[in-house]
């Protein structure tokens, strides 16, 4: 049997070398030189008849009219908030890359996920990184049924798309990529090159055989996904699992969907029978306090394809340095320093001499530029110290010169306020609706100061 062949190449120049280096002698860059492969084994299998890859593919043209959508129907995942953040459930032949913190519940919602697909189809869950008596504990523990799902601990992506063939199953989940491995590679496993083809050759297997693949990534110490930007490129959806350890409540946060909307959001709590749905997100980010204070206004945003309402908290203090301190959770700091020069010039209110400290509740990371408004209304009341109307909505961006500008989808806003007992709301004139919001008062601004009027 011929040996593949491997060169290491560096990503910032393309030049190859014969072994692993730790600077590029070409560009003089630091550790961007990875392992490549160059050509295929005659006799390696491969995703499609694990009986030689190079030369004997059965593919063919197709005419796009000719492609028959009706045999590949979506199902569900049993977790509504999975099917929204999916695009309406689990599209066959798909690759789905699920990464989040150590913790945050990856392997118990995808185990909660195949025990419930288990009882109408066959499935596989391939573990690599606990044994089978482990992952048997966490599904006595969480009472799951557990008489129909298959399990496979192996972390040979070769071997794994063997036994998948003989079993045929319509779900597979790979947990975790950073611990598969190729025999062809020389590198360790959780290394860029054997990340990127590990990825590379599932999700090439999952198409061809029309399997839904689950694919569990792990996050670097920022908080972004480990392993090459290229294993993004190649699954189908992203999706993020976020939150704490000491917090009850997880956000799964869709980044790529080839098959729906990007940005959709579907929130969780965990309890000690695993991963619950919550229905009404709104409900949650909504319990404030009894005893109302100065800096706290509720907004609403959008995330997906729903509004979603939650509480901003501001708190502007004199500050005895002589740069204060500009701290942002939830929202992005560089956003809050412009804004504060905006409500400067162009609403007369200067806090250059204190410390602004702004928060969203929940957890919820807010990346839209519709809560400007509600920011800037925040800060004032903090700074003013005055209280505003617990029945008060706010949404809307503000621009450089001081106007309010309009958001998208600003009428199903409105209504999603109204839902939850609002009953004023200070939006841009752009989104004053055309029919009245029964049981809400709309004041519509076109400029900063006309919003700090109407206060």
């Amino acid at each position: 049997m011929a040996k593949r062949k491997t060169a290491y190449v560096c990503s910032d120049c393309g030049a190859d070398f014969p072994r692993w280096q730790g600077q590029c002698s070409e560009c003089g860059a630091w550790n961007t030189i990875s392992e490549v492969r160059l050509a295929a084994s005659p006799g390696r299998p491969s995703p499609t008849n694990l009986s030689g890859y190079a030369g004997s593919t059965a593919a063919k043209v197709s005419v796009l009219a000719d492609i028959d959508l009706q045999a590949l129907p979506r199902f569900t995942a049993g977790f509504s908030e999975l099917d929204r953040v999916l695009g309406g459930g689990i599209v066959p032949g798909a690759a789905m890359l699920i990464g989040g913190s150590p913790g945050a519940g990856k392997s118990t919602l995808l185990l909660q996920v195949m025990c419930f697909l288990a009882q109408t189809q066959s499935t596989l869950y391939v573990t690599g990184e606990e044994s089978l008596q482990q992952v048997a504990m966490r599904a006595k523990r969480l009472g799951l049924p557990d008489d129909k799902l298959k399990l496979l601990a192996e972390t040979n992506v070769e071997s794994i798309c063997e036994l998948a063939l003989q079993h045929k199953p319509t779900v597979m989940v790979i947990d975790s990529i950073q611990v598969m491995h190729m025999a062809d590679l020389q590198s360790a496993p959780g290394g860029v090159s054997q990340v990127r083809e590990s990825a590379a050759y599932l999700t090439r297997f999952a198409k061809q055989h029309h399997i839904a693949m689950f694919i569990v990534g792990h996050v670097t110490k920022d908080g972004s996904l480990a392993g090459p930007k290229v294993l993004e490129h190649c699954i189908d959806c992203s999706m993020m699992l976020e939150g704490d350890s000491d917090n009850r409540y997880r956000t799964l946060r869709g980044n790529k969907n080839r098959f729906g909307a990007v940005n959709e959001l579907g929130v969780f709590a965990m309890t000690e029978k695993g991963l619950r749905e919550v229905t009404n997100p709104s409900a949650i980010f909504l319990n404030r306090a009894d005893q109302q204070s100065s800096g706290s206004i509720v907004m609403v945003i959008w995330e997906g394809t729903r509004p979603l309402l939650v509480e901003i908290q501001a708190l502007v203090d004199h500050s005895p340095l002589a740069n204060p301190r500009r701290l942002a959770v939830g929202l992005e700091q560089n956003r809050l320093a412009m804004l504060l020069a905006v409500m400067h010039r162009h609403g007369n209110i200067q806090m250059s001499d204190q410390d602004v400290f702004v928060n969203v509740v929940g957890g919820v990371k807010v990346t839209e530029t519709g809560a400007d408004l509600a920011l800037l209304l925040a800060m004032v009341s903090s700074f003013r110290d005055r209280q505003l109307p617990r029945d008060l909505i706010v949404f809307g961006e503000v621009g450089l010169a001081g106007e309010i500008r309009p958001v998208p989808n600003g009428t199903e806003r409105l209504s999603e306020a109204a839902k939850h007992g609002f009953k004023r709301a200070i939006i841009p004139k752009a989104n004053a609706p055309k029919q009245p919001v029964p049981g809400l008062e709309v004041q519509a601004v076109s400029r900063l100061q006309e919003a700090l009027d109407a206060l």
